[in-house]
C-alpha cells in the first residue's frame, strides 16, 4: 500500500502509511467485551432496514483519519435503503454480499465484543449507489450489525454498535484485502434515528430531529470522470480540506449551533437550506466541491436561483441533494436547460431502521 502525504501548512507534514490487512485483523472492542454479556440467541431471521443517508459535511476534518473516526458533521436519512437478513448458525458464518470482507471483519468484531462463538448466516443488500455520496459502506453495516445484535437478544446498545462500526470501518484493496477508512459516524447515526444528526469529535450524537416532513428529496448525479474513493480521497481529505478547515472550523461550528439548530426546531426549510449553502463554500466542504471542478458550484448556484429551498452536495459528490416542496415535473423543467436529471426521487426518512422478525 502506498505512504500519503498529509499537509495541513507549511509547517504541518506528516506521512500516513496506508496498510491493508486481512479481515479479521486489527479488532477494536473499545472496552465493551469486558462486560459478561448474557446472549438469547433467537430462531428465525431477523431482517433490517437501514435508510441510507446525505453527508452534508464534516465539522473538522483536522479531527479524525483512517485509522481515528470523529471530525464532526451533519448529514440527514432518505427512504433508500439497505437491507440485512441475518440467522444464527451453530458455528460457521455465511456471508452473501458483494463486499463480503467488510462484511466478514465487523462479524470478527462483533464476536469478539460480545463472547459469541456459534455463526451467522447473513444476506445483505445495498441500494446500488456507491461511490456517488450516498454512504453505502456504512448503511449496510449498521444493518448487519443491528441484526445480528437482534439475533443475540440485543447486548449491545445503538450508540454502541455505531461507535463500534465507526471504530472498525473498512474499505477493500485493490490487494483483496481491507484498510481503514474514513468515518465521521453521521451515516450510522441518521440510519439507526431518521432525520437530521449534528455529530461531534469521536462519534459524539450532539443532536438530532426530525427534518423536512413531508417534502420531496431529489438526487442528481452530474457527470464527472473524477474520483470519489481511494487515493484520491486521501489526497483531497487530508490535505486541502484539513487547511480550509483550520481557517473555518470555528464558523461552521458557530453555524450549526445558531442558526441550524433553530431552523430544525422551526422547521424552517428555506433558512436550514441558507445555512448549507453558506457551508458549501466554507472550510473542507469547498475542498470536497472543488475536488469535481467548479462546475459543481455552477449548477448547484443556478438550482438556487430558481428558489429551490435546500440544496447541498453529499460527501464526497458528486451527488446533489435537493429537498424541495416542488413536485418531480416542476423540477424537470428547471433541469432540463442545466442537462441534469434526475438520478433518485425520495424523501427524508424520520423514523431510522426498521425490524423485522421472521419464524
Amino acid at each position: 500500500m502506498p505512504t500519503m502525504k498529509i499537509r495541513g501548512g507549511d509547517l504541518d507534514l506528516v506521512e500516513y502509511e496506508f496498510n491493508s490487512f486481512p479481515p479479521g485483523q486489527n479488532l477494536k472492542t473499545l472496552g465493551y467485551e469486558k462486560k459478561k454479556f448474557r446472549l438469547k440467541p433467537v430462531k428465525g431471521k431477523i431482517i433490517v432496514k437501514a435508510p441510507a443517508r446525505i453527508h452534508l459535511t464534516v465539522l473538522d476534518m483536522n479531527r479524525f483519519a483512517p485509522d481515528h473516526p470523529g471530525g464532526g458533521g451533519i448529514g440527514f436519512a432518505i427512504q433508500c435503503y439497505c437491507t440485512a437478513e441475518v440467522e444464527c448458525t451453530e458455528n460457521s458464518d455465511e456471508i452473501d454480499y458483494s463486499r463480503s470482507s467488510i462484511i466478514e471483519n465487523f462479524v470478527a468484531v462483533f464476536k469478539k465484543t460480545v463472547g459469541y462463538t456459534g455463526g451467522f448466516r447473513i444476506k445483505a443488500t445495498d441500494h446500488q449507489h456507491k461511490h456517488v455520496g450516498l454512504g453505502s459502506t456504512s448503511t449496510v453495516m449498521i444493518a448487519v450489525a443491528t441484526a445480528m445484535n437482534e439475533t443475540l437478544g440485543q447486548p449491545l446498545t445503538n450508540d454502541q454498535l455505531r461507535k463500534l462500526i465507526g471504530h472498525n470501518y473498512v474499505e477493500e484493496t485493490a490487494d483483496g484485502n481491507i484498510a481503514f477508512g474514513f468515518e465521521t459516524g453521521v451515516g450510522p447515526a441518521v440510519s439507526t434515528y431518521g432525520g437530521m444528526a449534528i455529530l461531534g469529535d469521536e462519534l459524539t450524537l450532539v443532536y438530532h430531529h426530525t427534518f423536512a416532513e413531508g417534502k420531496n428529496v431529489y438526487i442528481l448525479i452530474p457527470p464527472t470522470d473524477i474520483s470519489s474513493a481511494g487515493t484520491q480521497e486521501f489526497d483531497l481529505l487530508m490535505n486541502k480540506a484539513r487547511t480550509l478547515d483550520y481557517r473555518d472550523r470555528e464558523l461552521k461550528a458557530y453555524l450549526f449551533l445558531m442558526d441550524l439548530v433553530p431552523a430544525l426546531e422551526q422547521d424552517n426549510l428555506k433558512k436550514a437550506g441558507d445555512i448549507i449553502w453558506e457551508i458549501e463554500f466554507r472550510g473542507s466542504k469547498r475542498a470536497e466541491v472543488e475536488h469535481h471542478s467548479f462546475e459543481i458550484y455552477h449548477y448547484m448556484s443556478k438550482l438556487r436561483d430558481a428558489k429551490l429551498e435546500f440544496v447541498g452536495m453529499s460527501s464526497v459528490g458528486p451527488s446533489i441533494a435537493v429537498v424541495t416542496g416542488l413536485d418531480q415535473k416542476t423540477l424537470e423543467k428547471i433541469l432540463k436547460p442545466l442537462g441534469l436529471t434526475i438520478a433518485i426521487v425520495t424523501r427524508v426518512d424520520n423514523e431510522g431502521l426498521k425490524i423485522i422478525r421472521r419464524k
